[in-house]
């Protein structure tokens, strides 16, 4: 087992061969953190890492005892108003009015494995063996409410899973009025927050700021994860780099609403806090019902950036993500939205599609505006039935042309949304999230279903299903394209109000989990105005999103760069698209396009068959060698090499399991004139293989050398000559 107890001194220890994580029951009989941090042996006690004794003008926990403050020691999940003044993990409001709990150690177990969290995504295992877990059981005997704080360690993986749960044992209503998923108190302030940042089309942009006295915070009030800000963190030393130095990431299973906090303390500990929001929040417990948060996920790196990050890919892309499609090689696409918005018809369709399967597409997507009176954004939304005006044998006639040519058949979703001009609207007004008496906004010209409303969800899932169902579709892209405002269901009680927000997220993960169930060989690409929803509880059921709208290569570059800290390189989607860009107006190298487009799920987000004969021929090559290295890019070990944020140049490269395989991609954004010599330091081969390199004169190159000495890079090797938006792709071998 990873995880013991030692009854004498009530201490849990959780390590594997990476990391450690102790917890103490307090003389109060609450929980403290001793140590969070790499590997330590075990032993009876480490009771002495927690400071304490007399402070002057500290409140505490015992009469007559000088010696024992909350307000200075490191907590478990800490509350608020009895000696500790620092933000709490929760908050619960009794009918009397207190909001004072009292939380005590009642018991525990530790079992092998790892249980499913109902009605939310999660990490899973699929062998008892990979992961052992700890719930503790708290009670507070004056207002008969339990708690039950899950702890999972990966045996293999720097990993670290946390989850809380309360349940009404009383007769009285509580409401919920905080509760986060997980609360950690480091003993040193020490650290660098990194975030990411941004806005629809420069999502995840990254960010780092030095931590300080006081409280430092990212959120989403949206209703989604959002594009401004990723439920993901980290904190690294000053020191740190990505091969080098401590890290450690904290990632929010959840899609919804979200608060991550760091709050430094007058003593210089930190306190990392992270859950759902607590504004827009409160939730009604009646006796015998219970509260479930989503799942933390922790990860702990003594070796830089680079390993954190490779640890989520590992979990998150064989241990989050399920399914079908878990382990496949991710099809080329070819999407019709750039190339003709809503102006098509089926010939139109039809002749992009051929282009792309002379060039080897393997699944044509067909997107926005082919359902209802589709023609522009403002209307048609909720009406999923074809528009026979612009596709008069329908979705399946259309499906089997497609498949008639040799590729799949994909087709787009807005599932949460309604325009007011559509049947369901007329038929439901009721229907969407509105506040009554207020004006409702809109966004797109569209408005919010209300999905805390169990026969929306069954009214939406039955109309897909019978596309789904009577059409050869192998793909489905999930948008969502605005966020929520007028928050209010016209199905609930006023004083569930404060439900409606989580109620609603609830009801996006029940028609995921219902559409993949019915269609498991479906794949589902989450979209959200592009990546404006992406996150891991997206990609439990979604295996890939839409990584942003942006399709300049320059500007995915970064976003593509960013959202490699924590989301594997097989959930990206990320396309070649025309020149201009239509976002940038910038116009960059087929080449390069096709080169930053490779390190994600490949897809062409334009027009095929107006290309020039050279342009095809270059795109045929670029899907024949896509394909040959596909796996290796999906599935293998993803390294960051140089930031697109601190210099005129980008490098990543993707090596394979057993380091026989690796590609390396190396991009010029600005030419400098009469420039400086390039070499370029390689990462994660091995040191006395012999590899060969395409295009490279020399016979072979040691792994030690490439990653010390490293590759010089000149000109005539990259794309347009080595100027701007140049780029190139190297290919090693083991021999």
């Amino acid at each position: 087992m990873s995880i013991l107890f030692h009854e004498a001194t009530k201490e849990f220890h959780l390590y594997n061969h990476e990391v450690s994580y102790i917890i103490q029951v307090l003389p109060n009989n609450q929980l403290g953190n001793l140590y969070f941090g790499k590997r330590i042996e075990d032993k009876e006690t480490y009771g002495y890492l927690r400071e304490g004794g007399y402070r002057p003008l500290a409140t505490f926990v015992f009469e007559g005892d000088m010696n024992f403050s909350l307000q200075h020691t490191r907590q478990e999940y800490p509350s608020y108003g009895t000696t500790d003044f620092r933000y709490p993990a929760f908050e619960i409001e009794q009918m009397n009015g207190s909001k004072i709990s009292n939380f005590e150690y009642e018991a525990h177990r530790i079992y092998q494995g790892k249980n499913k969290i109902q009605g939310l995504p999660a990490t899973y295992v699929e062998e008892k063996e990979e992961a052992d877990t700890l719930d503790i059981i708290l009670m507070d005997k004056v207002s008969k409410m339990k708690l039950i704080l899950s702890y999972t360690i990966y045996n293999k993986l720097s990993v670290i899973t946390r989850n809380a749960k309360f349940m009404n044992e009383g007769e009285e209503i509580k409401f919920l009025n905080k509760a986060l998923s997980m609360s950690l108190d480091l003993p040193d302030y020490n650290y660098e927050m990194v975030h990411f940042a941004g806005a629809w089309s420069r999502e995840r942009a990254l960010k780092i700021r030095k931590l300080e006295q006081g409280v430092t915070s990212i959120h989403s009030l949206r209703g989604s994860s959002s594009a401004e800000h990723n439920p993901f963190f980290m904190l690294k030393r000053p020191n740190t780099d990505e091969n080098m130095g401590e890290v450690i990431g904290f990632s929010l299973v959840y899609s919804g609403n979200f608060l991550a906090q760091v709050e430094v303390d007058s003593h210089y500990t930190t306190r990392i806090s992270m859950g759902i929001h607590p504004d827009t929040f409160r939730w009604q417990l009646r006796q015998g019902e219970s509260f479930q948060t989503p799942e933390v996920v922790m990860v702990y790196s003594s070796s830089g950036c680079n390993q954190m990050s490779q640890t989520f890919h590992l979990l998150y892309r064989t241990r989050l993500s399920k399914g079908y499609w878990r382990d496949r090689e991710r099809p080329i696409l070819c999407n019709n939205w750039e190339a003709t918005e809503f102006d098509f018809n089926e010939e139109k369709i039809i002749k992009i599609a051929k282009s792309a399967k002379e060039l080897g597409v393997e699944l044509f997507v067909l997107d926005d505006g082919w359902f209802g009176k589709r023609n522009h954004d403002r209307a048609g939304l909720g009406d999923w039935y074809v528009n026979k005006d612009k596709l008069p044998s329908g979705i399946n006639g259309l499906a089997d042309k497609i498949e008639a040519l040799g590729m799949k058949f994909g087709l787009w979703f807005e599932p949460e949304m309604v325009n007011k001009d559509s049947d369901l609207y007329r038929a439901h007004p009721d229907w969407i999230l509105n506040t009554p008496n207020r004006s409702q906004s809109h966004g797109r010209n569209q408005y919010v279903l209300d999905y805390s409303r169990e026969e929306v969800v069954d009214y939406i899932e039955a109309l897909i299903s019978t596309v789904l169902q009577e059409a050869k579709i192998s793909y489905v892209k999930w948008d969502m394209n605005r966020y929520i405002t007028e928050c209010y269901s016209l199905a609930l009680t006023p004083e569930k109000q404060g439900e409606v927000m989580h109620r609603y997220v609830l009801g996006v993960y029940r028609l995921y989990e219902k559409l993949t169930d019915k269609f498991p060989e479906v794949l589902f690409e989450s979209c959200s105005s592009g990546g404006a929803r992406f996150d891991p509880g997206i990609l439990y059921y979604a295996p890939q999103t839409w990584t942003s709208d942006d399709t300049d290569a320059a500007e995915r570059m970064k976003i593509q760069y960013s959202t490699s800290f924590v989301y594997p390189i097989s959930s990206m989607g990320a396309h070649v698209s025309e020149v201009p860009n239509q976002q940038t107006k910038r116009i960059i190298p087929m080449e390069t396009r096709a080169n930053v487009a490779f390190f994600g799920d490949l897809g062409y987000e334009l027009d095929l068959s107006i290309l020039c004969e050279e342009e095809k021929e270059k795109v045929k090559k670029q899907i024949i060698i896509y394909k040959q290295q596909r796996k290796l890019l999906q599935q293998g070990t993803f390294y960051r090499l140089i930031s697109p944020y601190d210099n005129k140049e980008n490098a990543w490269m993707v090596v394979d399991c057993k380091q026989e395989k690796a590609i390396v991609g190396y991009y010029r954004l600005l030419c400098e004139p009469n420039a400086g010599f390039t070499r370029l330091r390689l990462s994660g081969l091995e040191a006395k293989k012999k590899y060969k390199i395409s295009g490279k004169k020399e016979p072979f190159y040691y792994g030690s050398e490439l990653m010390n000495a490293g590759i010089v890079i000149t000109n005539n090797e990259m794309c347009a000559g080595g100027g701007d938006f140049s780029s190139v792709l190297y290919y090693l071998n083991e021999i």
